[in-house]
């Protein structure tokens, strides 16, 4: 006969919106052990397991701390309440929390107060519409339910109850081996039961094996990034798709195989978790309703998986490219690369161009350095890096653009750079490498150019320097560090794209809250990466300013707002880097 061995739990705290999937160890009877699923209609030596999930209803609903999840709720704002604010950030678990978190506690009142002046109610931003309840998703559970039955995953069960030592009650709340809590469960315990049943009379078999949850708890949620016009249109937070203009999207997600504890050992584990992350990701990328969305990092199985199929319910079509893996050996489902979505009712798909680094360094190598040298160049230039180049035509009209009669196109390069500091010369190598590419695409065909990524670069570095201004200064230290002479002549390093990054506009509008977010110096944001070791921005939209120009930016975060978490990521924002978006507006063509 079967039998269960031990059941776990991935995580120690189960919150809403986040699918729990238990791990079952069950024992055959040659003696072997495994973890595969026995349902009903694949019995295994005559038995199946059956799965239950049920949720404790206390006397007591448990409020929690909107700044510790974890920890119960001993005190609420009565301003919050006033103000109308969601109710789960009203809460604190003691008189120290709420001191402390009162500095970026008291914006969500001054926002609130703001919103009723200015529009008589409150404003609705562009992830703040994701954000309604304190899961990020629709509820029905029971809330309407007189006939005695429970509704759970979208499933309606009899309400099973229980009574337990103490004078608990279970309610049984699924049936299957997963569960995904909901706004229902907040602050109450779950129960997980896996029992070996007989397949013929239906029986169980032996004990039943149980484990207990933690209380759940709702998933956090940021304040709402705005969308701020740097044109003289007030855009009020809205993306406007109707008169020609499109979005497009930035972000490095954190690939799941990097989001170690010894990396990020400050942040929850539970917000560290994939199954955790993954839902927040998407809450916030489909919140920001861009038209074009530029990932790094994302893993492979994670694409196929989760990205592209919940990405396409949303109307995006996806396309990728994985890193190469001469470097980066293991398992290719954990590689991450570059993934670029579109909404199919803005954009049709026109070409799509692989890059691959590690096949530009062979081809350098065989080129310039002699043979004795060529391995040690390899080694130095070989790094797996890659880019995506999608050429996508819109569907939608623009005001004077087609008055030639011509399709609109739009060329969009979206890239992660390599990560090693001291690799001066790779990084800026492959920038140009890159920049060569699209030139040829450009002379072409007449194309805006969008180029997206996590270049990890600083501004004022010989790549953000080849990027922003089409050269680099021969004196420029980076240059310094050249041990193959590929960077030699130093001439060579140019391009001819008409290149802005469209982050520098809001250091030439008069939004002074944004100014203070943005170097003086460099005209880029203060950070786009956020550790406990690092902050500085390595992510950047380019654009070509003879084509587009800039309609509205996403607006940039406060780092105190982050530290408050000490970093990046955090329970609410689960990348260590923050999410770029641009609106942009195709220039009228001139005829030539």
């Amino acid at each position: 006969m079967l039998s269960v061995l031990r059941v776990h739990l991935p995580s120690d705290i189960p919150i809403v919106g986040c699918e729990i999937s238990p791990y079952v160890l069950i024992r055959h009877p040659d003696k072997t052990v495994s973890t595969e699923d026995v349902p009903e209609n694949l019995p295994l030596h005559g038995c199946f397991l059956r799965y239950k999930w049920y949720r404790i209803q206390s006397d007591k609903k448990v409020a929690i701390c909107s700044v510790h999840p974890s920890e119960q709720a001993t005190l609420q704002c009565l301003g919050c309440v006033k103000a109308k604010l969601p109710v789960a950030k009203s809460y604190h678990c003691t008189t120290k929390c709420f001191s402390d978190a009162w500095q970026h506690h008291r914006v969500l009142h001054e926002r609130a107060a703001s919103a009723v002046n200015e529009n008589g109610n409150e404003e609705e931003d562009i992830y703040g519409r994701f954000n309604n309840t304190t899961s990020g998703i629709n509820n029905n559970n029971n809330n309407n339910n007189t006939n005695g039955q429970a509704v759970a995953n979208g499933t309606t069960y009899p309400a099973t109850v229980t009574q337990r030592n103490g004078g608990e009650i279970w309610f049984e709340v699924g049936r299957f081996k997963t569960y995904t809590p909901t706004a229902e469960d907040i602050g109450h315990v779950l129960k997980f039961e896996c029992v070996v049943v007989d397949l013929e009379t239906k029986s169980p078999v032996g004990q039943a094996s149980t484990i207990l949850t933690s209380r759940v708890i709702p998933a956090p949620s940021p304040s709402p990034r705005r969308l701020i016009s740097v044109t003289n249109a007030d855009v009020a937070g809205h993306l406007d798709t109707s008169s020609g203009t499109f979005s497009v999207l930035s972000y490095n997600v954190l690939c799941d195989a990097y989001a170690t504890s010894d990396l990020y050992g400050y942040c929850p584990s539970w917000a560290l978790s994939w199954p955790y992350r993954r839902q927040n990701l998407l809450r916030e990328i489909v919140g920001y309703l861009a038209d074009i969305v530029c990932l790094q990092e994302v893993q492979s199985d994670h694409f196929e998986e989760f990205f592209a199929p919940e990405l396409d319910k949303h109307g995006y079509q996806a396309l990728f490219k994985r890193r190469t893996a001469e470097v980066q050996n293991g398992n290719n489902q954990t590689i991450d690369g570059c993934a670029t979505f579109f909404r199919r009712d803005r954009f049709s798909h026109v070409k799509k161009y692989e890059v691959e680094f590690n096949k530009a360094a062979q081809s350098l190598t065989d080129a310039l350095v002699p043979n004795a040298q060529k391995k040690t160049a390899l080694n130095r230039l070989v790094k797996d890096n890659v880019a995506l180049i999608v050429v996508l035509e819109a569907k939608f009209g623009n005001q004077g653009v087609d008055t030639l009669g011509k399709r609109q196109l739009v060329c969009v390069a979206n890239t992660h750079v390599n990560v090693q500091h001291e690799l001066k010369d790779v990084k800026l190598w492959q920038v140009h490498t890159l920049l060569k590419g699209l030139e040829k695409i450009a002379a072409s065909a007449d194309i805006p150019m969008l180029v997206c990524g996590d270049f990890n670069s600083v501004p004022g570095s010989a790549p953000h320097a080849l990027l922003a201004i089409g050269k680099v200064d021969s004196m420029h230290p980076d240059l310094a560090v050249d041990p193959l002479g590929i960077l030699r002549p130093d001439t060579k390093l140019t391009h001819t794209l008409p290149l802005v990054s469209a982050y520098s506009s809001f250091a030439r509008i008069g939004y002074e809250q944004q100014k203070k977010r943005v170097d003086p110096n460099t005209n880029e944001p203060l950070f786009t990466n956020c550790t406990r070791d690092f902050i500085g921005t390595l992510d950047y939209i380019f654009y070509s300013a003879d084509s587009l120009t800039v309609e509205s930016l996403l607006e940039l975060l406060d780092e105190d707002s982050l530290r408050k978490d000490t970093a990046l990521p955090s329970p609410e924002w689960s990348s260590d880097h923050i999410a770029l978006l641009a609106e942009f507006r195709c220039k009228p063509r001139v005829r030539r």
